[in-house]
This record gives C-alpha cells, structure tokens and sequence, in this order.
C-alpha cells in the first residue's frame, strides 16, 4: 500500500532531498546536488522565488520506505498576471511503480482543482532560473547541476497516466575547435565598429556585480516573449547574485555596451561541475569543496548557462562578439567541450546562433501536460 506523507519538518525535507541518492545510487550519469543548497533553496525565508510562488512537498512511502516525491507549485504571477491557469509539478522521483506516480499526480491535481486552476504542466521549476522537463533521450550522458535526471521509466509512467507532451527541450554540444577564432575576430571587429559596441571582460568579481540587474532586464526583455517565461523579481536577482556569481569564475561572463554604456548583451558560461559534484555526494565538506575548486579552476568542458541580446541587437550579429570574447579566454585554457543548457526545441532564434557550431543534440527533455479533473 502507497501512503502519501506532506513534509512538514526538517527531518523530512532532508528526506526530501536525499531520496534520489538512494534512487540513483551507483549510476554514472546523475549529478547530485549539494543537499545543504538543496535544502536552502526550499526554505521560503531563504528563497524569495516563494514571494510569488505557492508550493507543497510530499514524499510517497510504502511501508516505512520512501518511495517518490513532488513538489506541488503556484506561480501566482502566472496565474494573476499572465492568466495562466496552471498547476506546476517538479523534483519528480518516483521508482517503477506506476501507482507511485499516479498517487504523487493525483495529489497535484487535486491541489490544483482546489485552487481552480485548469491544467498541470511539468516537470517545471519556480522560474525561468530553475531546471525543467523529463529527460526522454540521452541517458547516457552525464546531466549538469542545472539539469534532471531521471531513469527512462519517467515518460512511460506520465503518459499512462494520461499525461501528453506539452514543450519538447533540446540539449546540444559541441567542439570548442568548432568554433573559427579568425572568423569570429573579424566579424566582432565589424559589429563593434558598426554599431559602436564594446565588449567587456572581467577577472575580478566585484566589477560583475554592478552589472547584474541590468543583465537581467536584457534578459526579460530577449525572453519576455517565449511562452515559458515568467519574469524574475529583484528579490530573486539578489538572490542569483549571492548564490551564483561569486562562484562562476569572471572571465567567463560576458558583457556587450553601446556607446552609452548601456548593456546589451550577455553571456553567462560555467565550468563543468558534473564530476565534482558526483564526487562531493553531496556535501560540501571535508572533501566536496575541493572537488569543486579544482573543477572550477581545471575543467576543459564548460556549460553555457545564460546567453541574451536585446532585442534592440537581435540579428544584427552581437553574438559574434560575445563568441570572439570567449575564444579568447577558452583558447588558452585548453576547454574542449561546449554544452549547452535545454532550449526550446521552436526557439528558431537560439538555432541561428549556433548554427556555424556544428552542434550536436545528444538529449531530449519535455514537459507534460493534463487537463485538470
């Protein structure tokens, strides 16, 4: 018999957080997160994503057993502001029970139908910052810390339970020799002059940082338009600012201003943190910091996290500069590998800006979605 428990303590929201190290333990391509992190980011005095957002926990045991969990979430911007009737699901980890599945989504449905809401859609997030979709092709690769990952099993439970593909996510690579350094030098050096651009490169922290709320306006504007998105507070850009940038290395971010010094481009890139994290198992200390510094410091594959043009510069070719800027600054360190965060798979945009890449999808994620009964 399946029992379904809503976490109400401490002790069960560490629970919470650590089941999938038991649900993926000994598998070569989940990367988990930091449970210390983990559990902070739930906390609503710590996270300010929940200003604007409603969300319940619940764990499925059978037995003594936990045996799944979901968070049941309402974006009360999207659903106030936007008139989006939905009712979110994420951290979906179920073992290979479809009853196990049927009762969590039950749960969900239920919390949405006793807000009025009309249909459910996930696995989703808080925000645009968070990770999204089922993983449906690629499991053997290894995920990153801004991925899930899930067994195959996943897409077979939600669409017997009547679940149907809502937004479909690509995640590609690519060689970083793919990218033509003299190419892009020359064209960089045109756009810059053209329109009266500059590019910015950092080594030091601090000198990001007054840069970051303004990156995130280029953000919603560039974004603003895509269905998935819902905009980000000045909460939670404080809230990115201490837990992200100091910790992304500075010559990784980029920045692109107009003669006014005014942003209008960026790009956002981290080194690969897969393997660190895999070694860490969670924790930060004795060992795990060290893991992750070294990576930080050493690892030849980086992911890119965030990348926006104003609109204002959109196809216009900025992004030249942006990837003259990072050849620069990847040459020299020997990077090999370039992964890229899920993108929608209709964004005909981000396809552009890839294109002379050579980029390969090594996996596929989706949303779905359900009519709310």
């Amino acid at each position: 018999m399946i029992t379904l428990k809503k976490v109400t303590s401490k002790k069960e929201m560490k629970a919470f957080v650590v089941f999938p190290f038991s649900l993926y333990k000994n598998n070569p391509y989940w990367v988990p997160p930091i449970i210390k992190d983990e559990i902070a980011n739930f906390d609503p005095k710590k996270n300010p994503v929940f200003d604007n957002a409603d969300a319940q926990f619940f764990l499925a045991y059978k037995g003594d057993k936990i045996v799944g969990r979901v968070i049941a979430i309402i974006n009360w911007y999207e659903v106030n502001k936007q008139h989006l009737k939905k009712m979110r699901f994420g951290w979906f980890d179920v073992i290979d029970d479809i009853e196990v599945s049927k009762v969590l989504l039950e749960k969900v449905n239920e919390i949405g139908r006793a807000n009025s809401l009309d249909y459910i859609e996930g696995p989703v997030g808080f925000n645009n910052l968070d990770k999204t979709g089922v993983l449906v092709h690629g499991f053997n690769h290894i995920g990153t810390m801004i991925t899930w990952y899930n067994h195959p099993y996943y897409k077979e439970h939600l669409e017997q339970l009547g679940f149907v593909k809502e937004k479909e996510y690509l995640e590609n690579k690519f060689k970083f020799n793919k990218v033509d350094g003299v190419y892009f030098d020359r064209i960089s050096t045109i756009i810059k002059r053209r329109y009266s651009l500059t590019a910015l490169d950092f080594t030091k922290t601090k000198d990001i940082l007054p840069y970051v709320d303004e990156m995130f306006a280029v953000f919603s504007a560039a974004y603003s338009k895509l269905s998935t998105f819902v905009p980000i507070s000045d909460a939670q850009i404080a809230f990115f600012k201490k837990k992200y940038i100091s910790f992304i290395n500075p010559e990784y971010i980029k920045f692109v201003v107009d003669k006014d010094h005014k942003l209008v481009a960026f790009a956002i890139v981290m080194p690969s943190f897969s393997e660190a994290l895999q070694k860490s198992k969670g924790k930060l200390f004795p060992f795990g910091i060290f893991h992750l510094l070294r990576a930080r410091k050493h690892s030849k594959d980086v992911t890119f996290y965030l990348i926006g043009v104003h609109p204002d510069y959109q196809n216009k070719g900025v992004h030249a500069i942006i990837f003259d800027q990072y050849t620069k600054t990847f040459a020299p360190l020997g990077i090999e590998n370039c992964i890229r965060t899920p993108e929608l798979e209709n964004n005909e945009a981000i396809k552009k800006l890839w294109k002379d890449f050579d980029p390969v999808t090594h996996k596929r994620r989706r949303t779905y979605r359900k009519s709310i009964l």
